[in-house]
């Protein structure tokens, strides 16, 4: 089934323009941080869109939206030719494959210009997509370069921390953090001498 055979040439262009545009604002809205990235998945989405329906046009040959014309060429029909109408059937196929030989070619060039012009579309849109994948592979490289400066402080930090806490414990006595009875068991004793009270 051909869901696109109700629309017409300026509405296919027109809805690819519409479909890109309406990602690229939705994807905007939800990724505010992520421009460039959102720039570059609209852009590949309209190339795509393009090229499906170049290809679309190529497989659609002979359709009227893009065929100005009736086809150049006719069989005539010799087989209604009185008595030697029998004698003339094979030269009438003959005749018939190679009109629609010519109509085939003349539909294909026909339809041809319409295809190239969806097919420059996508090679235009995939050339601004270069730079813009450009721009995102840069900025996800500082990102992560900044992650990586991030977390090597953080493990600095608590580096530090620990040989602190080490040394802590080496200024203490032994007996100051060991005679220390834990949290859990400290709080029955309270309850105990409140009890006894």
């Amino acid at each position: 089934m051909d869901i696109l055979s109700g629309i017409g040439l300026e509405q296919l262009r027109m809805w690819i323009w519409i479909l890109a545009i309406g990602f690229a604002v939705g994807m905007g809205l939800w990724r505010r941080h992520q421009l460039a990235l959102v720039g570059f998945a609209s852009t590949l989405l309209f190339a795509t869109l393009n090229a499906g329906a170049g290809i679309y046009v190529l497989k659609r040959l002979g359709d009227s939206r893009w065929t100005v014309g009736d086809p150049p060429m006719s069989a005539p029909e010799l087989s209604n030719v009185p008595f030697a109408g029998q004698y003339l059937e094979p030269l009438e196929s003959s005749l018939e494959s190679i009109t629609g030989r010519v109509n085939s070619f003349w539909e294909f060039s026909q339809a041809l210009p319409v295809a190239l012009d969806f097919f420059t579309r996508s090679g235009w849109a995939l050339l601004v997509a270069i730079p813009l994948i450009v721009i995102v592979l840069v900025r996800s490289y500082r990102t992560a370069s900044r992650r990586r400066k991030d977390l090597q402080n953080l493990n600095g930090i608590v580096a530090q921390l620990q040989s602190e806490l080490a040394a802590i414990k080496l200024a203490l006595p032994a007996e100051s953090y060991l005679a220390l009875p834990p949290e859990n068991e400290e709080q029955p004793r309270q309850q105990r001498t409140r009890r006894k009270q």
